[in-house]
C-alpha cells in the first residue's frame, strides 16, 4: 500500500497513525481517518484501525441484538452489532411492548414477542445515555426475531409472523419474526 496524504501541516497536526513528511501528513497505517478539534487552532488528524474505532448505535441504525430478560411491558436486550460491525462495548436497550409492531400495539404480549436468548433485528429509535438504555423498535416487517431456540435447545424454524417451530419436537412458539432481507444475513 502506498501512504496516503491527508493534508498538510498548515490545515493540520499530526496524531496516532500519522507521519510527517515534506510538511505533510501522511497516514502511517489502513484505517479510518479520525479529525479532532482538542482546544488547538488547527484539528489534530490521526488514523485509527477499524477494531479502534468505536461505531456507536445511532438513531435509525439496524442493530443486532441478544434478549437478556422480558417483563409485560418491555424486553430488555444487549446489542451486539451495528449494521454487520460488532461492537467492542457493550450497550443495552430496551423494546417497549408499543414498539414490539406497527398495528394492533394494545394487544401486543411481550412473552409472545421475545424469549430470553433470542437473537433480533430492531431499529434504534432514541438514544441512552449512560443510566438508561437504548429505546428500540421492531415495529417493521423486516425487524424482529432471527435466531430462537426451543424448549428442545434447538433452533427453531420461522412458519408465519408470528410462530416458529422446533424441527425436532415440532411445538410451536409465538414470537414476533423478521422477513429477513439478504443483507442483514450474515454469512
Amino acid at each position: 500500500i502506498s501512504p496516503v496524504e491527508l493534508c498538510s501541516t498548515e490545515d493540520c497536526i499530526p496524531g496516532t497513525g500519522t507521519y510527517l513528511r515534506h510538511g505533510n501528513i501522511f497516514a502511517s497505517l489502513a484505517g479510518y481517518v479520525l479529525r479532532k478539534n482538542e482546544g488547538e487552532e488547527l484539528p489534530v488528524i490521526s488514523v485509527v484501525r477499524e477494531t479502534e474505532a468505536q461505531l456507536l448505535p445511532d438513531v435509525g441504525a439496524i442493530v443486532t441484538c441478544k434478549v437478556t430478560s422480558i417483563n409485560p411491558r418491555f424486553a430488555k436486550v444487549h446489542i451486539l452489532y451495528v449494521g454487520s460491525t460488532p461492537l467492542k462495548d457493550r450497550f443495552r436497550g430496551t423494546i417497549r411492548r408499543e414498539d414490539v409492531r406497527a398495528t394492533e400495539k394494545d394487544k401486543v404480549e411481550t412473552y409472545k414477542s421475545f424469549r430470553p436468548g433470542d437473537i433480533v433485528l430492531a431499529k434504534v429509535i432514541s438514544l441512552g445515555d449512560v443510566q438508561s438504555n437504548y429505546l428500540l423498535t421492531t415495529a417493521e416487517n423486516e425487524l424482529g426475531v432471527v435466531v430462537a431456540h426451543s424448549e428442545a435447545g434447538a433452533q427453531m424454524v420461522p412458519i408465519s409472523w408470528c410462530e416458529m417451530q422446533c424441527p425436532r419436537t415440532h411445538a410451536k412458539e409465538f414470537r414476533k419474526v423478521a422477513r429477513v432481507q439478504p443483507e442483514y444475513l450474515q454469512a
